[in-house]
């Protein structure tokens, strides 16, 4: 009767996933916790970490086979793999975003480029290691543009393979910024030039706030077709805002369906990190690239600022440098945040939106010459 029991028990434990989980299961599974953790305590992004750690967690309990073709995760992961879900979100932060702050102060759209050296190091740096082809590394390279949906796009065109990694880098350090940005920062700058306060930008017109879309999206359609998708919705989604006429759909995009998509991106980011395909060496090093590059776009974007001011009269916050990354509005808000801890009166969050929108358009030019060097359309 015993033996009848013990053997009707180990059956059903067969059926279940206990007997398939792996050291690196359980690794992975505290790498979600931690994730959790980090945007529960910390508050680092939760809007992203949540997401990413608990499908991170549920990926590597074995037995549920959501990850499988026809499983759930599987079909959310789809919508990156079909380049879905990255046009969708650049909509839906359009709709979100002012672009008012770049519109008065051109100027300083040079520290969107200047914050994208990082990208560039990156590609040399994978290209050195003779691990990764020259599409491989540009689809590396681009993780340092802090961009989300533009890694997800550039990865499918150069490197469709690579997709689970750079995702997973390109926002699991997009959230932890709070955590990268600010030593790098401390360590380009002083206390006095962190204090810098910056003066009142001028008024933006709604004409100008109009005609910008249009003039943003034929732009990109004519020089960067391959990269037009995104840029396109972008604008169209600012173009609803703006007009002030469809309230109700900018809206919409900017709130209900932004909020879908995340939980549809944060899953399927955090399904890939399932731990036969995520604990390799290959992985690991394009994790340590990607943050490379991160760190590299915030140094340079700093000294881009640096530079500025060595021609400026009225001196600029070289903390405006860091926003320069396309991240938006993380970017923005950590140097907002890294300014008033040296001055409490040093509100420097709209000026940081200059620099940080002009961020994706660096991430878009790097892409786009990426995309067009390589034969990509």
């Amino acid at each position: 009767m015993i033996e009848q029991f013990l053997g009707l028990l180990l059956a059903l434990v067969d059926q279940t996933g206990l007997m398939s989980i792996t050291p690196g299961n359980l690794l992975m599974i505290v790498v979600g916790g931690v994730l959790i953790y980090l945007a529960l305590a910390k508050k680092y992004e939760p809007f992203l970490l949540i997401g990413i750690g608990f499908s991170c967690i549920v990926a590597n309990v074995p037995g549920s086979d959501l990850t499988a073709p026809g499983g759930l995760f599987h079909y959310a992961y789809s919508g990156l793999e079909k380049v879905i879900i990255p046009p969708l979100i650049f909509l839906g932060v359009g709709a979100m975003v002012d672009f008012g702050p770049m519109i008065a102060r051109p100027s300083l759209m040079i520290l969107g480029a200047a914050a994208h050296a990082g990208i560039f190091i990156a590609i040399i740096l994978a290209k050195a290691t003779g691990m990764f082809t020259i599409a491989e590394a540009g689809a590396i390279g681009i993780i340092g543009g802090a961009d989300g949906p533009m890694a997800i796009f550039v990865t499918m065109k150069l490197a469709p393979h690579l997709l689970p990694q750079v995702a997973v880098a390109a926002y699991s350090y997009m959230a932890l910024m709070p955590l990268i940005q600010p030593p790098v920062m401390k360590l380009l700058t002083t206390k006095a030039e962190r204090s810098i306060e910056m003066t009142q930008i001028r008024h933006v017109t709604r004409l100008e706030k109009i005609v910008f879309p249009f003039v943003i999206a034929i732009i990109v359609n004519l020089l960067l077709p391959p990269v037009a998708p995104l840029i396109t919705m972008l604008m169209l989604g600012n173009l609803l805002r703006e007009v002030l006429m469809v309230e109700r759909l900018a809206k919409t995009v900017a709130n209900d369906l932004m909020n879908v998509i995340t939980i549809i991106l944060t899953v399927a980011v955090g399904s890939t990190m399932a731990a036969e395909t995520f604990l390799t060496f290959k992985t690991l090093l394009i994790l340590g690239l990607g943050l490379i590059a991160f760190i590299g776009g915030t140094a340079s974007g700093v000294i881009g600022a640096k530079m500025m001011n060595w021609f400026l009269k009225d001196k600029i916050n070289p903390l405006l440098g860091s926003a320069g990354i396309a991240s938006v509005p993380i970017a923005a808000r950590v140097a907002h945040v890294v300014a008033l801890k040296e001055n409490p009166y040093n509100f420097i969050i709209m000026h940081a939106m200059g620099p940080n929108l002009a961020g994706v358009f660096g991430t878009a030019i790097s892409g786009g010459i990426m995309l067009a060097l390589l034969g990509v359309k």
